[in-house]
């Protein structure tokens, strides 16, 4: 068993009606990868989705980042899995490569007593490798929809038998970009096949697309609040030339344990990276137009806790999970309220705590109080002092 986690948590994960994994009734080697993992209990949306998803019904689920979504539908997925049977029978669809690999690697983690064959495809990598992987069993595939559709369309990837598909990340795999490739994918599924959707945010995109292909699907909402109960939001005002500085004060201010600072480009996520690195704080940064091997290698690093602070720009915000991170910093004020959700839900994930700081402009002001109103939350002005205890554990 890993160590126990004892950080405080919040409602977002506690807020249970008390079931235990056992009641789900799951394979025994399902259960000992679950309490391997250090999962004592089902978080709010565990509890609403696996019992629904064993029972074959689709699924709309509304819940927010950093609540235990991804085991909510990777535990179904696993116990739905016949080892004997040599064929793809689960697809989950993912926006990013990035989070196509934490997810896959938290799929093989939980299903490693069951002789399941997990892989994750995603673009950027060696097309040969995956057609070679893929003459070989494949029970569980974890890919982004560019991918998934070449080898389907090359008949490397037979989705006939696949039985059931899971969406994460819904809104955005059903943008523009997306969506047309998701429907290609949809149309090589069998008659039979069940559907599974989650996102924290339901545009009109995901409605119009759950009225076309999802079979009187069971909704799930978590979401009477949209920003996670443990971040607590705060903006400063700064003019352009002085963000530096007030960094600087955060850094010499805050008990960071790890941070994310977001910037809106890929130009100023490199410089300031550079600047932090000059100003004596260890740095990384990572951003979508550098070479996929050296993503993961800083995703990886970062990850394991080789540096403090990390730079990025908006790839980094849907679903990536570092439980360590307690502090968010807008560099950069994001544009919309759906930018802003997926990046403060960086911080406070599981239910723990975590703050959220942004750098506000003059012209950001309007888009401040736009997100507040969408948000139905209040970004307060940073305090001189912030409690430790808003996101500070206690040792």
């Amino acid at each position: 068993m890993p160590p126990k986690d004892n950080r405080p948590q919040t409602e977002d994960v506690t807020r249970t009606k008390g079931v235990d994994f056992d009641d789900f009734y799951l394979k025994r080697e399902l259960l000992m990868g679950i309490f391997e993992k250090g999962f004592e209990k089902p978080s709010p949306i565990q509890e609403e989705t696996i019992p629904i998803a064993l029972a074959g019904r689709d699924i709309l689920a509304r819940a927010k980042n950093g609540t235990g979504k991804t085991a909510s539908f990777v535990i179904p997925s696993l116990e739905k899995v016949d080892v004997e049977k040599n064929h793809l029978q689960i697809l989950i669809l993912v926006p990013t490569r990035e989070l196509a690999l934490q997810t896959s690697q938290v799929t093989k983690e939980l299903g490693k007593h069951m002789k399941v064959e997990v892989m994750v495809t995603t673009g950027g990598t060696s097309l040969k490798d995956d057609i070679m992987r893929l003459y070989n069993p494949v029970h569980i595939l974890v890919a982004t929809p560019g991918r998934v559709l070449d080898l389907a369309n090359k008949n490397v990837a037979n989705l006939s038998s696949c039985s059931m598909m899971v969406m994460d990340e819904a809104d955005k795999l059903l943008s523009p970009e997306f969506q047309p490739l998701i429907e290609q994918i949809v149309k090589c599924l069998p008659k039979e096949r069940q559907l599974l959707l989650f996102s924290a945010t339901f545009p009109i995109t995901v409605k119009d697309f759950r009225d076309r292909f999802l079979s009187r699907p069971y909704e799930i909402n978590l979401m009477e609040e949209l920003t996670l109960k443990g971040v607590s939001q705060y903006y400063a005002v700064v003019e352009e030339r002085q963000k530096i500085h007030c960094l600087n004060t955060l850094f010499t201010k805050l008990q960071i344990n790890q941070s994310i600072i977001f910037c809106n480009s890929v130009n100023r996520v490199e410089l300031l990276a550079k600047k932090i690195t000059e100003s004596g704080y260890s740095c990384f940064y990572i951003h979508a137009k550098m070479l996929q091997s050296h993503r993961n290698r800083v995703f990886h690093d970062f990850r394991s806790g080789a540096c403090r602070n990390l730079v990025c720009s908006d790839l980094f915000t849907r679903g990536i999970d570092i439980q360590a991170v307690n502090v968010v910093i807008n560099f950069d004020f994001p544009k919309n309220s759906e930018t802003y959700l997926h990046r403060i839900g960086r911080s406070g994930r599981f239910g723990h705590l975590g703050i959220a700081v942004n750098f506000v402009t003059m012209p950001d002001r309007f888009n401040l109080y736009k997100i507040e109103q969408e948000l139905g939350t209040e970004i307060k002005p940073i305090p001189p002092e912030i409690d430790k205890s808003l996101y500070v554990a206690p040792a």
